[in-house]
């Protein structure tokens, strides 16, 4: 598994001494989102969510795990989850390919990692043109926000939300189940 992108060119950049002491009214606030795409649709990840961007190899199936949960992948030791963004977005069911994209991210303290058609582009995205979710309805519940960007709107995740209470814990169970 080779990464494409590494943890060094996906995260946030350091505020400068001189950024830091700006006060918010100053100037424009933004942030730094890697745009990838799902099903033909936009979506955004915070970089200071993504530690690593890495080719798709082989998911192994997870027993008795949630069934937003696509299997598990070894990534340097570490066994990660695959969430499946195409069931939680009620989006149709696709193989594994080749070209497909692993973010490996973190959901809070959890690692994991989501299964994309591709990675495209990071962007810095002005918090001005980002929309609350509220106002999308209440199917909006694991989106961040909703960003203007030149080329389009990108759904921006919010990895906390993505598991509720009772997948996460019955994610772990399969987690620690023997082998």
């Amino acid at each position: 598994m080779a990464a494409l992108l590494t943890s060094a060119n996906v995260a946030a950049p350091a505020p400068s001494p001189t950024s830091a002491r700006r006060s918010a009214d100053e100037g424009p606030r933004t942030r730094e989102v890697l745009v990838f795409e799902v099903g033909g649709q936009k979506y955004g990840l915070p970089t200071v969510d993504v530690r690593e961007l890495v080719r798709a190899v082989t998911i192994t199936p997870l027993p008795n795990a949630p069934a937003v949960i696509e299997g598990v992948v070894n990534v340097r030791g570490r066994v990660l989850p695959v969430l499946d963004i195409r069931a939680r977005f009620r989006l149709p069911a696709k193989a594994l390919d080749p070209s497909d994209h692993f973010i490996v991210a973190s959901a809070g303290p959890r690692g994991v990692i989501l299964r994309v058609d591709r990675a495209t582009h990071l962007a810095l995205v002005d918090e001005a043109s980002v929309q609350a979710p509220q106002t999308l309805g209440p199917s909006a519940t694991y989106v961040a926000g909703v960003a203007k960007l030149d080329d389009g709107l990108v759904l921006i995740h919010d990895l906390t939300t993505f598991l509720s209470a009772a997948e996460a814990a019955s994610l772990d169970e399969a987690l620690l189940a023997p082998a």
